[in-house]
């Protein structure tokens, strides 16, 4: 069976680097009928936290990238490392090094001087002699001296690595703890990892684990290391940057498929193809068609994804995640419209769901005061006649409609002889307290008949304390 998993180390956020991974193994597993498996990598106890992990779980859970089996967790595991550790020590495949870090030191600055790759150089691989006291060993592994490893990569095509370039790296540390390259090669092992995608920042670490995995007998999964996300300035992608936790996106009003859809294409592509369902992403994802070279991040792309998104989703859909938004504002969704009929009319103008919740809040919450420049510019006393006839029309509407609506707003047009503008733009200022809204007969039929003419009379009390003024 075809089976991926996702493997962050809760350190800190979840990155969208991370979250690029964890999509196209996702995405891979999906299209192949697989398992996609989430496991948590805290063997770092000193950095790894329980709000990272917390974050990791929800960031995921926001994503929508559901996993089939996890999460799992590396520390509760501990014994079976230390099982794989002791069988690889007694097979010959592992030994105890007493180098102490300042004699490591030492060797390394002898390597530079001769203008050497500074490396570890086995001096206890086959150590016989009596360990010398006061040092606590750490396990390496004993790499094959001849030969090379040969990775098939699905993204990086054939890579070769002669073995007499890979020193024997630490897989216990002097407490007895694994290390990473041991752990993960347990847990790809146990979990039978077939495919693993990962950054191709780890690319240097496959040749290692490929032959600890050959020591164990154990199978070999296939590798597709994915090429980084830069910054604009070329840089890996960082803090520096702006906003690189998947957290923050959702905190900036993206929709998650958006942002997914966004990362996909970093690398990717399918035609010309730029707007995707995660259906789609499924059915269309091939490894083969990953780029090998590293993508740049571009936030005015992903806000203009955000927005199609935005202007295709099911109003359901949108207004599930435009809710929290509205809370934060303080909105009581039970005073006023259907938050779905409010989220369809609102999203043709909105590019994030922060903009769409500013522009719903006189949905739901009276104002008090006027936008200052719409106010100035259209609630002027030449306004009042307009208003007066409109509200008076709108008093006796029987049925409260945006046709019915859009006729009072005509009919009051006609009757004065004046431009429909003349009478809409004070209108939705009056009504909205702003000076920009979609169509303003669908909008006022969304605030409410009472809501409307209320703030209708409000205005007109504005004009004419502005006219007496």
């Amino acid at each position: 069976m075809i089976r991926t998993r996702f493997a962050p180390s809760p350190t800190g956020y979840l990155h969208i680097g991370g979250v690029r991974t964890a999509l196209f193994s996702w995405l891979y597993a999906r299209k192949m009928g697989g398992e996609f498996i989430l496991r948590i990598e805290d063997t770092d106890l000193e950095r790894s936290t329980q709000e990272s992990v917390n974050a990791i779980l929800e960031g995921i859970t926001w994503l929508g990238l559901d996993y089939d089996k996890g999460p799992f967790f590396q520390t509760h595991h501990l014994d079976r490392y230390k099982a794989v550790i002791q069988q690889l020590l007694d097979q010959g495949d592992a030994y105890y090094c007493y180098a102490s870090p300042d004699e490591l030191d030492v060797m390394r600055e002898k390597q530079r001087e001769r203008g050497e790759k500074p490396r570890y150089d086995g001096r206890y691989r086959d150590f016989t002699g009596t360990p010398p006291k006061g040092v606590k060993p750490v396990i390496r592994f004993k790499n094959p001296l001849d030969g090379e490893v040969v990775i098939e990569d699905k993204v990086k095509g054939t890579v070769t690595i002669k073995n007499s370039e890979i020193d024997d790296l630490v897989i216990a540390r002097s407490d007895g703890s694994p290390t990473y390259n041991l752990s993960v090669v347990v847990d790809d092992w146990d979990m039978g990892i077939s495919h693993v995608i990962r950054g191709d920042d780890h690319l240097n670490n496959t040749p290692r684990q490929i032959n600890i995995l050959k020591a164990l007998g154990a199978p070999i999964p296939t590798y597709a290391h994915i090429p980084m996300v830069l910054g604009p300035d070329g840089a890996r992608l960082s803090k520096r940057h702006g906003a690189v936790s998947v957290l923050q996106y959702k905190e900036k009003g993206y929709l998650p498929e958006a942002l997914l859809n966004y990362l996909v294409r970093l690398g990717w592509s399918h035609g010309d193809q730029e707007i995707f369902s995660l259906d789609q992403m499924v059915e269309a994802f091939c490894l083969d068609s990953v780029n090998s070279a590293p993508s740049t991040f571009n936030d005015d792309k992903c806000i203009w994804v955000n927005q199609q998104h935005i202007q295709d989703a099911p109003a359901e859909h949108l207004s599930r995640h435009l809710s929290l938004f509205m809370a934060e504002r303080g909105c009581d969704l039970t005073q006023g419209p259907a938050l779905d009929q409010v989220a369809d009319l609102l999203r043709e103008r909105a590019k994030t769901l922060i903009e769409m919740a500013d522009s719903a809040v006189y949905f739901y919450q009276d104002f008090e005061q006027f936008d200052v420049d719409a106010a100035k510019k259209h609630l002027r006393p030449v306004a009042a006649e307009a208003l007066v006839l409109v509200m008076k029309k709108m008093t006796f509407l029987k049925e409260w409609t945006t046709q019915a609506i859009h006729q009072a707003i005509q009919d009051t047009a006609n009757e004065l002889e004046i431009g429909m503008g003349k009478v809409g733009m004070p209108l939705r200022v009056a009504i909205t307290g702003t000076g920009q809204s979609p169509s303003i007969d669908a909008t006022a039929a969304l605030i409410g008949k009472q809501r409307c003419l209320i703030r209708l009379q409000m205005a007109l009390d504005f004009i004419t304390a502005r006219a007496a003024s």
